[in-house]
């Protein structure tokens, strides 16, 4: 089984993730971490070095070789759903959660998290919180669109998340495979 987490920046992906796998004894692959890892460079360097285009080229090929594996939770970065060579490899690949978090509340966790915000590159040439705001509302739509379970993390921890993940995973043909 394969299950892909997506969501905007911010949203619990890289913090749920770990924790499902865990409980479902399942491997851990975070995307953006492997095209760091193949790409010998940050996310933010390869968007300033390459372009946009050039990432979404990277991150797909990244995808597709992940799911070339069983048994893992992966998370996906939260653009990865703009590139429709992507969409398709996501819907292919299993159950695909969506962690859904408002504006309000992932930029409130994107500045607490200082690391993980200095390494996310500017998308549009917007200030950042309009960026949030815009990117969010463009971008929600396909996360519905490609999604089988959405989860509203505002006001839930990582563990609270897996364990409203785990029945639904569990009680699920998916859960089977």
């Amino acid at each position: 089984m394969i299950i892909t987490l997506i969501g905007f920046r911010g949203s619990g992906k890289s913090s749920v993730g770990p924790l499902l796998a865990e409980r479902l004894k399942l491997e851990f692959v975070d995307t953006d971490q492997q095209i760091e890892k193949i790409t010998q460079k940050s996310i933010s360097d390869i968007f300033a070095e390459q372009g946009e285009a050039c990432f979404r080229k990277v991150e797909a090929e990244t995808l597709q070789a992940i799911y070339r594996k069983e048994n893992q939770v992966v998370a996906t970065g939260g653009g990865a759903v703009l590139n429709i060579q992507t969409q398709l490899l996501i819907q292919q690949n299993g159950p695909v959660i969506w962690l859904q978090a408002d504006a309000e509340t992932t930029l409130k966790r994107i500045h607490k998290d200082q690391a993980a915000g200095a390494a996310r590159p500017a998308l549009t040439d917007l200030d950042f919180q309009q960026e949030v705001v815009t990117l969010l509302e463009q971008r929600e739509p396909i996360y519905q669109d490609l999604s089988n379970i959405q989860i509203d993390t505002v006001d839930a921890t990582p563990e609270q998340i897996v364990e409203l993940i785990q029945p639904l995973i569990e009680l699920s043909d998916w859960g089977n495979s």
